[in-house]
């Protein structure tokens, strides 16, 4: 027996994010900042106090002082490039801007062929469903990797459209309550299509009986797979070390305990995607992951490795051969590259399908990376409190000075105050990051690359920045499935 779908069920509701807070510590001042109007307010005392040419000397101080909080270059004001700036230069002094695969040097057993600080990780391959997972020593993370087959999603009825995304929802809400989850990360990457399953489907399914139908079918088939692009989406769960140490314990210790309470987790992950309407795959074995991270470097690869399946399939050399860092782009191998930052979701209700622009890009070849970082209720609630605390504080410092509330600080403090009725309810709060890898075969194609991709941002209401300064590890956390912070 079937029912008809009621209205409420077959209308597809519009979704909302909460603002980026732009607050500050203290009157719209952030922490470097009100540090720089301290020390010069220190210095412009001591000047008054001491006379003479003292004060000659400090105006420079404070002019130089007053631009670095108030002048501000990409958003944020100069006093906040200080630290970027003055790490680009370390690293640049201490030539760890480049990056050379080092030929016929053994690597340390089970470590992952990756540059920079993800050097460190380390695989292990569970004994009992032989998957790979990556531990991270830095956050002391274990990570899995699933594939995820599922429909275009703009292709289907509203009320199916309705129906995925509140079992989305509900794989949101099953990460919030483990409670020993640090991160899930999602990736939609587009790679170019070899072609191979769709002549692979030609050969299983195609009558070629010499016809000249038959012949023009197969030319189409050798011809158009080739030339389109493939999207390839995986999630990615790391599992929580300290918050997990009592099950861990309880599976046997060290990282075979581990291993088993990953596999937990992924079997309650597995479930809900199912549930939703989506179809994971058992995580990825070491060939598979190595095939991952081998064309995230260099996606010009991807089609030969494809279509010849043993290719490629060694942990050892799954990194990229060369790796050269620029304060705007990063160049791996015989690609170039370089990460957005989506800085404000949108700002109004939209359709849940509002990241249809960014995802189906053509002629673009990118990958959009979205980190959910679950919360405790306490923790949650600690923070939404302080948030509180903080906006009345400097509305009454505001009061005291003259100053008027504008609409964006009473929106921002309306959207803590929603975050605290939903946490009321019952539902969880989850920090969302979002990350776009441009990928192309030069510099002038990538920067051509990046611009359809803003415009296609500013289409799905999204604000996007270039990651300046801190590209080689913004392109770790948005390019390769392994839950990077």
């Amino acid at each position: 027996m079937t029912t008809a779908p009621t209205a409420h069920e077959s209308e597809l509701g519009q979704v909302k994010f909460s603002r980026l807070s732009r607050r500050g510590v203290l009157l719209g001042l952030s922490g470097p900042q009100l540090t720089t109007v301290g020390v010069s307010a220190v210095a412009l005392v001591a000047a008054l106090i001491t006379g003479g040419m003292t004060f000659a000397y400090v105006l420079p101080l404070l002019a130089m002082s007053a631009a670095l909080v108030w002048v501000r270059v990409g958003g944020r004001p100069l006093v906040e490039w200080l630290p970027l700036a003055i790490g680009w230069g370390r690293r640049s002094a201490t030539g760890q801007l480049e990056y050379h695969a080092r030929i016929g040097k053994p690597r340390p057993a089970g470590t992952l062929a990756l540059p920079g600080d993800a050097a460190a990780l380390r695989q292990y391959v569970d004994v009992v469903t032989g998957a790979v997972y990556v531990h991270d020593p830095h956050t002391n993370t274990l990570t899995a990797i699933l594939r995820v087959e599922h429909p275009a999603f703009v292709l289907l009825d509203p009320a199916e459209q309705q129906r995925r995304v509140a079992g989305w929802g509900r794989v949101l809400a099953t990460v919030c309550r483990s409670g020993r989850l640090a991160a899930v990360q999602v990736i939609e990457r587009t790679l170019p299509d070899s072609g191979k399953s769709l002549t692979d489907w030609w050969h299983v399914h195609g009558h070629d009986d010499g016809s000249w139908a038959a012949r023009t079918y197969g030319q189409l088939v050798e011809h158009a797979g080739p030339a389109g692009d493939r999207h390839a989406t995986t999630v990615s769960l790391a599992l929580d070390l300290r918050a997990a140490t009592q099950a861990i314990k309880a599976a046997g210790g060290a990282m075979r305990g581990a291993a088993a309470v990953l596999r937990q987790e992924i079997d309650t992950l597995t479930a809900a995607l199912r549930a939703a309407a989506l179809t994971p795959s058992t995580p990825l074995d070491p060939g598979d992951l190595a095939l991952a991270l081998r064309t995230a470097y260099d996606p010009a690869i991807a089609p030969a490795l494809e279509r010849h399946g043993n290719l490629g399939r060694d942990l050892a050399t799954a990194g990229p051969v060369s790796l050269a860092e620029s304060w705007g782009s990063l160049q791996s191998d015989s690609t170039h590259h370089a990460v957005l930052w989506i800085s404000e979701w949108p700002r109004s209700a939209v359709m849940p399908g509002f990241l249809a622009p960014l995802t189906l890009s053509a002629g673009v070849r990118h990958t959009l990376s979205m980190l959910f970082t679950p919360m405790r209720a306490d923790t949650a609630a600690r923070d939404i409190r302080k948030k509180k605390t903080e906006y009345i504080s400097d509305a009454a410092q505001r009061a005291k000075l003259g100053q008027l509330e504008d609409a964006a600080q009473s929106a921002e403090y309306g959207d803590v105050l929603q975050q605290e009725a939903d946490l009321t309810a019952g539902h969880g709060i989850l920090r969302v990051r979002g990350l776009i890898a441009v990928s192309a075969a030069d510099s002038d194609e990538l920067e051509r690359a990046i611009a359809a991709i803003e415009q296609a941002a500013i289409q799905a209401s999204c604000e996007t920045r270039r990651l300046w300064g801190q590209q080689a590890r913004a392109f770790a956390a948005s390019a390769l499935p392994l839950c990077r912070m």
